[in-house]
């Protein structure tokens, strides 16, 4: 499973301030749910630069994140973010307890039966998990144009990756993970729709920001880049794309219920 692919998991760091700058953020409606219940003291799991930590501590909640990577944190940490550097499997909680955890774009690189039972131990009584990812499929005529590129430069790619709309069962293993705990609430899903524009520069930037991406060969990949920027040009030089926000969510049992 895609976790236990601790190089993939680990890349990130070496396009921090990219990252930073080419990963969409996540709708306010999708924080206002997550919010809903009064929640205030939240744990960002895989905060990563900080982009979802820092819609939550503009709400005014009291956010903590840890960052398997400490380049990583220290993009969030520029932006006035409190960050711990560790993987959440091995992060020292110290006795803390959370309202809210929330994982944006990163539970898929934590084991899902293990990272539930982590996830309840923190929690408060009546916490939530809500993990929840950006995902997109660009349009046809953009796939159109795109397949054949990576069929040529990166075939390993071709019907894998997230970025052309193979999500591979994210939010269902999230919500197995959770079931399988015990120690939660069914899951429940909730969906946000947006389109997103982009041209062939930031495309290409948030490609390089992909795990699958980043990791292939750099005269590999620099290949594929560049004919993926050719392609879009030869189409307008943009898009627009339909971009969907799933989150999986989930309340803790009350404690003596599962004692």
């Amino acid at each position: 499973m895609l976790h236990a692919n601790r190089t993939r998991a680990e890349c990130f760091g070496a396009v921090a301030e990219l990252y930073d700058r080419a990963r969409p953020t996540y709708p306010e409606e999708l924080v206002d749910e997550l919010l809903r219940g009064g929640a205030r003291n939240v744990l960002d799991a895989g905060c990563g630069t900080g982009i979802a930590t820092a819609l939550f501590a503009a709400r005014g909640c009291d956010v903590l994140g840890v960052e398997v990577d400490a380049r990583m944190a220290a993009v969030a940490r520029a932006k006035g973010l409190a960050v711990e550097v560790a993987s959440f499997e091995r992060w020292e909680d110290r006795g803390r307890r959370f309202e809210l955890l929330i994982s944006a774009q990163a539970w898929h690189w934590v084991e899902p039966s293990t990272g539930a039972t982590r996830a309840a131990s923190v929690l408060a009584d009546g916490g939530t998990i809500g993990a929840f990812w950006n995902l997109g499929d660009p349009p046809a005529h953009v796939r159109e144009v795109l397949a054949p590129i990576y069929s040529r430069l990166a075939p390993e790619l071709e019907n894998y990756s997230v970025v052309l709309g193979k999500s591979h069962g994210r939010v269902a293993q999230t919500a197995a993970g959770l079931a399988a705990c015990g120690a939660f609430e069914p899951a429940q899903e909730t969906w946000f729709e947006r389109t997103e524009t982009y041209d062939a520069a930031a495309w290409v930037d948030f490609l390089r920001t992909h795990s699958d991406h980043q990791t292939l060969p750099p005269a590999q990949r620099e290949a594929l880049l560049d004919a993926v920027t050719d392609a879009i040009e030869s189409i307008g030089g943009s898009f627009a794309m339909a971009v969907e926000t799933v989150l999986v969510s989930a309340r803790l049992r009350p404690r003596a219920a599962t004692a």
